[in-house]
């Protein structure tokens, strides 16, 4: 007589390569019950400080390249 079959989930407790899948699983499935919707004051909170993130980083990129375009036309020459 063949012994009682294996169910699947004994042949995936009999590979550890699964343990951190199932532990990735287990922890994405908590954060997102954890998570919440953001009320409209939240939301406008995030908003404006992502847009203000923008229009820094904006204005940082085009210093740099307003500085470093006449030196670089200073180093390479124009002619």
């Amino acid at each position: 007589m063949i012994g009682p079959e294996k169910s699947h989930l004994d042949l995936a407790e009999s590979f550890p390569v699964f343990d951190p899948l199932r532990e990735f699983s287990k922890d994405s499935v908590r954060l997102v019950k954890r998570c919440h919707k953001p009320d409209r004051k939240e939301f406008t909170k995030v908003a404006v400080r992502t847009a203000i993130g923008f229009v820094v980083m904006g204005f940082v990129g085009f210093f740099v390249k307003l500085i470093f375009i006449p030196i670089n036309n200073i180093i390479v020459g124009s002619g």
